[in-house]
């Protein structure tokens, strides 16, 4: 038992192995922000207003990665932050739509910009606001910590959770599926 235990600690494809064949011709991944792209957590001052968001350089590294190789990121997040926009902007992600109730109306907005079909798509959520997304793309995914009723509705349940590499791990899928990983590997030795 801790064989196959180890296995899949150590390759959590061996869970989902429709992962690489589902992420082997997306070029649009669509990110949450509060627990996909941070831990979750609200820091609010004592004016009620938010005043710290954490992001991991793991998943901006795997960001970063996934885009110089031609798969384009956005952001569509329920609430509205300067920190978003920021580390957006840091990251060289073009398309970040905030305040967001009608998630999937916003992604089908994305798709008319980009020219992209839902067939071509990759979402990551965590919680029920992501439910109107995430089983309409053709690959979903939820951090570790996702709420119940995401993770029985999404195609891969990373290791990680958000805001401590999820999202890289994510990256890293896309990058194994589609032929990248190694040779940007390579380039980094």
């Amino acid at each position: 038992m801790t064989s196959s235990f180890n296995t899949l600690v150590t390759n959590p494809l061996a869970l989902y192995p429709q992962a690489l064949e589902r992420t082997a011709n997306i070029k649009l991944l669509v990110l949450d922000v509060d627990g996909v792209l941070t831990d979750g957590s609200l820091l609010v001052g004592a004016d009620g207003k938010e005043v710290l968001k954490v992001f991991d350089s793991l998943d901006g590294h795997g960001i970063k990665m996934l885009q110089s190789t031609g798969v384009m990121v956005a952001i569509i997040t329920g609430r509205t932050s300067g920190m978003v926009e920021g580390r957006a902007r840091e990251l060289g992600i073009q398309h970040v739509q905030m305040g967001i109730s009608k998630k999937m109306d916003a992604l089908q907005k994305l798709l008319q910009q980009t020219g992209f079909k839902l067939s071509e798509c990759a979402a990551m959520g965590d919680d029920w606001p992501d439910l109107a997304v995430l089983p309409k793309v053709h690959f979903a995914a939820c951090p570790a910590q996702a709420h119940e009723e995401v993770k029985t509705r999404v195609h891969y349940v990373t290791q990680r959770s958000g805001g401590t590499g999820a999202v890289r791990e994510v990256c890293d899928l896309i990058m194994k599926a589609q032929g990248h990983y190694e040779r940007l590997l390579n380039e980094s030795l």
